[in-house]
């Protein structure tokens, strides 16, 4: 009698757990997330849902992470978290955070709930592959902040690729018309709809407003972006200042060094099309055309043999 009512006890605090565990998740779930940008606007940013729950926890391992040890490592997560567009919402060292705080946190919420259904279901395979699906989850975990973080960058990086051609279209269209480059930079963000290059030459432009010379501010936005395409740019204007020559012409013939390295990418991925076919074509579709024209012949075959 006393054990039952233990048991009843403990998959009530266990119920009652899950609950406030649901209900937090679900709550915080609902909250928008912004980044500032440089005229006052706020741009929506989207945080995993794991990020989210744990950041406020995060300033308990302050003194941890603020060690000479994870110097490095709050670095690179800084540059990174300005690359990829939380700058404001994210600093380095509550990312170096989150990762400690992520793989303990989720995978001891992953591991407990393997370990219920093995319980409720005993005849499934939770039972005889607890131990293996425990810490795959716990690996699992350990990787997300820097997959997300990585994805990011790799997604901020591709609007830039294929914003930035256009972009300097219109600018050298500007520039050759009369308008001084600076005003044709503000025209365009004005006029374009905000996306990561837009955000960064704002940014560009407000910094010129303010005072920092049109290199500095260049090098600033090739520094925060660590785009390839948008680090030669900057760099060609850097130079076209330094010695004189016309910003027209320069922005032209970026342009067509860019337009050139998209068809180049675009030819290099459609040659890698028939080699990343092949993989599906061997597993899915050979397999099928095996089984829907052998398999009436091996079927009579088999009621033969019977």
């Amino acid at each position: 009698m006393d054990l039952d009512l233990i048991q009843i006890g403990l998959m009530a605090a266990w119920a009652v757990a899950a609950t406030g565990i649901a209900w937090y998740a679900a709550s915080i779930a609902q909250e928008v997330t912004y980044v500032t940008l440089a005229d006052g606007r706020r741009q929506e940013r989207s945080l995993p849902l794991s990020f989210k729950m744990l950041l406020p926890f995060v300033g308990n391992l302050q003194r941890v992470v603020s060690r000479p040890c994870f110097a490095k490592e709050v670095e690179k997560s800084d540059w990174m978290l300005v690359a990829g567009g939380y700058e404001g919402l994210l600093n380095g060292r509550e990312f170096v955070a989150l990762r400690m705080l992520v793989p303990v946190v989720m995978g001891l919420i992953w591991t407990i709930a393997i370990f219920l259904l093995g319980d409720i279901f005993p005849d499934s395979l939770f039972v005889s592959w607890r131990l293996q699906l425990c810490l795959m989850g716990f690996i699992l975990f350990a990787l997300q902040p820097t997959m997300w973080l990585r994805d990011a960058i790799r997604k901020r990086h591709n609007a830039i690729m294929r914003a930035l051609p256009f972009v300097l279209d219109i600018l050298t269209l500007s520039v050759e018309a009369g308008m001084d480059f600076i005003s044709a930079l503000q025209r365009n963000c004005e006029t374009r709809r905000m996306d990561p290059l837009n955000e960064e030459l704002l940014r560009m432009t407000k910094e010129i407003q303010v005072g920092v010379s049109r290199r500095k501010a260049l090098r600033a936005m090739s520094d925060r972006a660590r785009q390839p395409d948008l680090k030669s740019v900057a760099n060609a204007l850097i130079q076209a200042d330094e010695l004189g020559v016309s910003i027209g012409s320069i922005l032209r013939i970026q342009s067509e060094q860019l337009r050139s390295r998209r068809f180049d990418r675009a030819e290099k991925l459609a040659g890698e099309a028939p080699t990343k076919m092949l993989g599906p074509l061997m597993l899915c579709i050979f397999p099928a055309v095996f089984i829907i024209l052998l398999g009436p012949v091996l079927a009579q075959a088999v009621k033969g043999l019977m």
